[in-house]
């Protein structure tokens, strides 16, 4: 199997469209994704995306935006703008827009509920958006509005993967059959062969969040990297359903929490929920390392999170690991015919 196989098997609509070498997209990570994490990941050759939610001043973001075009050259990179009201309220989110069209980015992607009132103003702009969905069916109506890609996210993500809970395999099996656009797989995903997989399918590449927050780059403390080295698949939970939330995070004593609080009162509402969900607890354990407090997203790909190291040698290993399950299915394919050839004779 030659290199150019495989590379052509890696030149899909990601790669294409974003201009990055590998069909890998980092999706935007609250709090995390900052200029230093987003430009290693273009240097390794994969899309990333700063969150503008985590720099909710408009002159830091800004200085963010500006900092990583100077890390990445003429490298790709983009911003995630997250329109859950929590994060980005009310016109703020028009302004955010504005402000990342009027820095030249070319790319974003959108999450939290429909984007259609913002396309205009981003096509105007001759920015690429990439819309998350946590399942097909919000993907087809993405389709619908004139998005240009959408990432769609199954149950086994980190962070919201919606209120359908449906996973990763069944996602991409549907989007096959019912989107036109690219579309990319995530959840779940910290293999390569599980990129090959996906690409199998039809999607255009994938979306990986989880596998990266080990990274060298990522802007946390490396007792909270090493908790998550030291978890398994099965040390997430999922809370906040009954708030229509649904989000997945590490196992810890706040998840605990919350879980007897929605078991005790379906209609616990909120306001009873946000002293312990509230996301300046996360963020200091990101500062602290101290994992036992706070919802700390995170996705049962935690089970494929073996090591601490620098972005590029994570991307690295996905990519030869891709690259074997490539030639395994071409050895495999080669050995049946020559079987064929060999029993016809």
């Amino acid at each position: 199997m030659t290199e150019n196989m495989i590379d052509h098997v890696f030149d899909t609509p990601v790669t294409r469209l974003f201009g990055c070498r590998l069909p890998i997209v980092a999706g935007g990570l609250m709090w995390l994704s900052n200029a230093e994490y987003v430009a290693a990941g273009a240097r390794a050759g994969i899309m990333s995306f700063i969150t503008a939610a985590s720099f909710p001043d408009p002159d830091k973001l800004r200085h963010e935006i500006r900092t990583c075009r100077s890390l990445c050259g003429d490298l790709p990179f983009g911003v995630n703008v997250s329109m859950l009201p929590k994060l980005v309220e009310g016109e703020r989110i028009a302004d955010t827009f504005r402000l990342i069209a009027d820095e030249g980015i070319r790319f974003v992607e959108t999450s939290g509920r429909n984007p259609q009132q913002f396309l205009p103003m981003l096509k105007e702009a001759g920015i690429t958006v990439l819309h998350k969905v946590p399942s097909v069916r919000y993907a087809v109506k993405a389709q619908s509005v004139g998005v240009d890609m959408v990432s769609i996210v199954g149950a086994e993500c980190g962070g919201h993967p919606g209120l359908d809970l449906v996973g990763s395999m069944v996602n991409q099996a549907l989007a096959e059959r019912q989107l036109e656009i690219p579309f990319l797989i995530g959840g779940g995903i910290g293999a390569g062969s599980q990129i090959i997989s996906a690409l199998a399918s039809g999607a255009a590449g994938v979306v990986i969040g989880t596998r990266f927050l080990t990274a060298e780059e990522i802007p946390a403390h490396r007792d909270y990297k090493q908790a998550l080295i030291a978890a398994t698949e099965r040390d997430t939970a999922l809370t906040m359903s009954t708030v229509r939330n649904t989000v997945r995070t590490l196992r810890n004593e706040t998840t605990d929490t919350v879980q007897a609080l929605e078991i005790a009162d379906p209609d616990v509402g909120i306001e009873a929920l946000l002293p312990h969900v509230s996301g300046a607890i996360g963020r200091r354990a990101y500062e602290t390392g101290d994992v036992s407090k706070g919802m700390l997203s995170a996705g049962q790909s935690l089970g494929l999170v073996d090591d601490m190291a620098p972005l590029s040698t994570l991307v690295s290993q996905l990519e030869q690991e891709a690259q074997t399950a490539l030639e395994r299915l071409y050895f495999r394919a080669a050995d049946h015919q020559a079987t064929i050839a060999s029993s016809s004779r």
